[in-house]
């Protein structure tokens, strides 16, 4: 039998999803076969697996962190908020419908077989599961239907951490009266505390921690430091921790359009330590950046809509020979018109931002979920360097488009005749290094400097899957943590 480890929050963003990510790679850094497990995500960054399921992102990340392939039994949930009460509810990888929280929670009970099956899935395969919880954990109104935590944490019976976050306050109130309100049966399984992001010195927790640890019998397992490390964020709270990394980042200015309904924004962390990449909310002045980019969505009509109804629209469209990027919705916007049916909004024609020669319709609820590879074939200053050369990526959406003229990437986008304005449905595309050197290469050499920079200040979202970012952070969590504690819930020797 496998043997698990759930690892609950007090909050959202307290940072469980890095945690379990340090205990898989801690895990598998001794030889043992390890799997993530969240039987319910909530979140618009997602992955696509070998075999086209669609599952959260920060279940792959866990799974690269573990050495080990993403499934859609480490994720079997995912709800995808759309922004009008309702969610895409995605189970075991495919879109299932459109639900309010009422229609999902009356469907609760087939749920809870689908996470028992995925369970069941990987204890055939693992050693170890580290489980994460979601949100925060003493959510008392949602007791009798809470799947990510009170129900898996009941049905495994596993030892229990629980992870406060002091960096938005309150962290000593938040995990006691997280620990106060769990039902009484779960109480007794949170074996130890975490404190994390922390930005000093721990010495001044003192007195609170050994008081913290006598009022609810808790071991605190230690105080994590904040930490930035290259490892895809999960969702949309990481937005507002977003900042340039380095004065060589000040170089260029990227902006990227901070839509309401923003999907796998992660998509550009590549970027961040090599350039001023700033997120621009549809209020906000648009300014003269280098680059302008605008990500996917999860309602590419409702975003476009409040767009042009807020003059970001009109802002992009004025920055004539400034290149734009649009990335599945993006691309999708970048068109003369979206043509719907009824699947994405209510059914009508509204037009694009007309940057592109293609149209996009809505006509199935569909969605299209693969890992790709494609050649370059588009020209224009960007491109051009190479063309002719692999690209890899993975497409989530709904939605067709028939663009004329040249394909930016094989069979898929759609390339300006300036070629200055790119769409395409290939998220993860800043992954490649070949297309990020060609891009911000061409950005740092239009500005007079040098031959380009890309190439001379590499960073990869890939970086943490080869283990980089995974390895600092297990060094974190083994020197700042009481390790002996945690291999002692999972019956390791120290």
């Amino acid at each position: 039998m496998s043997r698990f480890i759930v690892v609950l929050g007090t909050t959202s963003h307290s940072g469980k999803s890095t945690f379990v990510a340090a205990l898989c790679r801690l895990l598998s850094d001794r030889g043992l076969k390890v799997a993530p497990f969240k039987s319910q995500n909530m979140s618009l960054n997602s992955w696509v697996t070998q075999n086209g399921s669609e599952i959260g992102i920060a279940q792959a990340v866990q799974a690269w962190a573990a050495r080990v392939e993403p499934t859609e039994f480490m994720n079997p949930i995912l709800l995808k908020p759309k922004g009008d009460r309702t969610s895409q509810v995605i189970v075991l990888g495919r879109p299932v419908a459109d639900k309010s929280a009422e229609e999902y929670y009356r469907d609760i009970n087939d749920l809870k077989e689908v996470v028992d099956r995925s369970l069941e899935a990987l204890e055939k395969d693992y050693d170890y599961i580290v489980v994460e919880g979601a949100g925060g954990a003493a959510e008392i109104n949602l007791f009798d239907r809470d799947l990510a935590n009170i129900y898996v944490a009941r049905r495994l019976n596993a030892p229990v951490i629980l992870v406060g976050d002091i960096e938005r306050g309150g962290v000593f109130a938040s995990l006691f009266g997280t620990v106060e309100l769990l039902p009484e049966d779960i109480r007794p399984l949170v074996r130890g505390l975490v404190i994390n992001k922390f930005r000093g010195d721990p010495a001044i927790l003192g007195s609170g921690l050994k008081t913290l640890e006598e009022i609810t019998g808790v071991p605190v397992l230690g105080v994590m430091p904040y930490l930035d490390l290259d490892i895809p964020s999960e969702d949309s709270v990481s937005l507002g921790d977003k900042k340039a990394r380095s004065a060589a980042a000040d170089a260029i200015e990227i902006a990227v359009i901070r839509l309401p309904r923003i999907s796998n924004f992660t998509d550009f962390e590549p970027l961040e330590r090599q350039a001023h990449v700033r997120y621009v909310s549809l209020s906000e002045p648009l300014g003269h950046p280098d680059a302008i980019i605008i990500p996917g969505t999860k309602n590419t009509v409702s975003d476009l809509r409040e767009m042009q109804e807020k003059g970001m629209a009109d802002q992009i469209k004025s920055r004539v020979g400034t290149p734009v990027l649009g990335i599945c919705g993006g691309y999708q916007m970048l068109g003369q018109e979206i043509i719907d049916s009824g699947i994405e909004d209510i059914a009508g024609t509204i037009p694009g931002l007309g940057l592109l020669d293609a149209v996009t319709r809505f006509d199935l609820y569909e969605k299209r979920t693969e890992q790709v590879k494609k050649t370059v074939t588009g020209n224009g200053p960007i491109l051009e360097p190479i063309r002719g050369q692999i690209v890899t990526g993975y497409e989530i959406h709904m939605g067709v488009t028939s663009p004329k003229g040249q394909k930016a990437f094989s069979d898929d986008g759609a390339v300006s005749e300036s070629g200055m304005v790119i769409g395409t449905y290939l998220h993860g595309l800043f992954e490649n290094e070949n297309f990020r050197n060609a891009f911000l290469d061409f950005l740092y050499s239009r500005k007079g400097l040098g031959d380009g920079m890309g190439s001379s200040h590499e960073t990869e979202l890939g970086a943490a899957a080869k283990g980089d970012g995974f390895k600092q952070l297990a060094a974190a969590v083994e020197a700042n943590l009481d390790m002996a504690k945690i291999w002692q819930m999972l019956n390791l020797d120290s």
